[in-house]
């Protein structure tokens, strides 16, 4: 997503606004190579804030519900030219009515990248609070009811990341139970240690196949709010 974003941007000044920023590790990473940008991160969870601005104190991060939105935002209506919003929409009820609510703080023509999953869900996925998984032609038409014009939608991950994703699936029950009783149990140990094997060859993995289990859509705000 860093190599999306850094396509095409004719300044390192731009204004990029994370929507979910969790834990602040997108824009700790994006820093490194944009020092120049500037960054919000939205995130609802008052300890992921908290987390992300011990991380990158020159970015700005707001405990924010974009539903009910607190009155720091109002500084942000119509701030961003680029815009992140990478593993979130799986967990709202109305993606559609979420990308509305955040299109506000995007200037008009504003890039947005969305990253969401694909392929099948695990038991495991639902456990953490998936509502859905997406296909290209979903995504494609859920930012074109909240006001996204569509300009490219890729499925990423295969080879390797399939290959993670069909260990969550094949031991997802398990997962649970672990998760659960609080003990990282041999399912747990053998996802982290599949994940730490395979976090260097998904750089490898091919941007759009056929196969892949990752949607990464981009598209642009259209008109004003």
């Amino acid at each position: 997503m860093t190599k999306l974003l850094r396509q095409d941007l004719s300044s390192g000044k731009a204004q990029i606004l994370d929507i979910g920023s969790g834990q602040g590790d997108f824009l700790f990473n994006l820093r490194r190579v944009l020092p120049e940008a500037h960054f919000v991160g939205l995130e609802l969870s008052a300890s992921g804030v908290e987390c992300s601005r011990k991380k990158v104190p020159e970015a700005n991060f707001i405990i924010a519900d974009l539903f009910r939105p607190p009155p720091d935002l109002d500084a942000y209506v119509g701030w961003a030219t680029e815009a992140v919003c990478s593993e979130v929409l799986e967990h709202v009820d109305s993606p559609t009515a979420f990308l509305r609510a955040a299109r506000l703080y995007l200037a008009d023509d504003a890039r947005l990248i969305v990253t969401v999953p694909s392929g099948p869900m695990s038991a495991f996925d639902r456990h953490i609070g998936h509502r859905q998984h997406f296909t290209r032609g979903s995504i494609s038409g859920i930012l074109q009811e909240a006001g996204f014009a569509v300009e490219r939608v890729y499925l990423s991950g295969f080879p390797f990341f399939n290959l993670y994703r069909s260990v969550v699936i094949a031991r997802g029950k398990k997962l649970v139970s672990d998760v659960d009783a609080g003990q990282p149990g041999f399912s747990a140990w053998l996802a982290n240690r599949v994940m730490m094997i395979f976090r260097g060859l998904f750089r490898l993995n091919l941007m759009d196949s056929r196969f892949g289990w990752q949607v990464v859509a981009v598209a642009r705000k259209i008109g004003s709010d």
